[in-house]
């Protein structure tokens, strides 16, 4: 996935916002060490600073994590692959918003994480659960099949079971997986969806000419409008699963 860090500041603030919530399922130590994952611009590795003695951030994306050293040039922020780690019992605290649903391994990705905890470390995190986007990924579906093209998801969103059962098969303890409805407002007003789907759906739309990239977000308004246009603005059907465990301590 390629990001635009500049856009992503500007329009995709909301992906932060509603993971600040998450904020309250880590505990403030002064002792202890977190780890910030898909850190992205760096928003909340800011907020979770004041949770921790060491806090770093790390991204898969460079584009992401120099903006995220320019915006916030007091923390510690690394280019990583959340497959690829190589941390070995270092973090008390893993934290991951909206970024899981961007891996298709995630017994890999569990592996991972395990290894990079210490005996007894938190796992916190939330992403896309089964489900979720589902009317825009339907809409998109048709709409790129009108361009000769057929779109495969490059999302993988679990159930709170299916991941839960990963999980434990990698060794944690689950302390709490489940899914919930988030209906999420888009800023922009009738041109939310489309400054959206840009992002998101980058890649996807630059294998088309411009005018073929038009023709799709334009049959994407219109093909998804009806469900999720509310006359003033964009709700787009957002699923999520928040999961907390641990790692045994022996």
């Amino acid at each position: 996935m390629k990001w635009d860090s500049n856009l992503y500041v500007q329009k995709h603030g909301f992906v932060a916002e509603y993971g600040a919530e998450l904020l309250d399922f880590v505990p403030c130590d002064p002792r202890q060490s977190i780890l910030d994952l898909g850190c992205g611009v760096g928003t909340l590795t800011e907020r979770l600073a004041g949770r921790g003695g060491r806090v770093l951030g790390v991204d898969g994306s460079p584009d992401m994590v120099r903006q995220a050293k320019k915006l916030r040039p007091e923390l510690a922020f690394e280019v990583r692959d959340a497959l690829a780690l190589s941390y070995c019992e270092e973090w008390d605290v893993i934290f991951s918003n909206a970024v899981f649903h961007w891996i298709h391994d995630h017994e890999r990705l569990l592996g991972q994480l395990y290894q990079a905890l210490k005996p007894g470390g938190l796992l916190v995190c939330e992403f896309g659960a089964a489900g979720n986007i589902a009317v825009v990924e339907d809409a998109l579906r048709q709409a790129f099949a009108r361009q000769g093209v057929c779109y495969t998801s490059k999302f993988c969103f679990p159930d709170a079971k299916g991941f839960s059962q990963l999980a434990e098969a990698a060794g944690f303890i689950v302390e709490a997986a489940f899914e919930f409805d988030r209906p999420t407002p888009l800023k922009d007003g009738e041109k939310g969806l489309y400054y959206w789907a840009r992002q998101f759906y980058r890649e996807e739309l630059e294998a088309l000419p411009e005018k073929g990239q038009e023709e799709v977000l334009h049959g994407l308004e219109e093909l998804a409008g009806e469900r999720l246009y509310n006359g003033k603005e964009w709700v787009v059907d957002y699923r999520r699963l928040r999961f907390i465990a641990r790692k045994k301590t022996s």
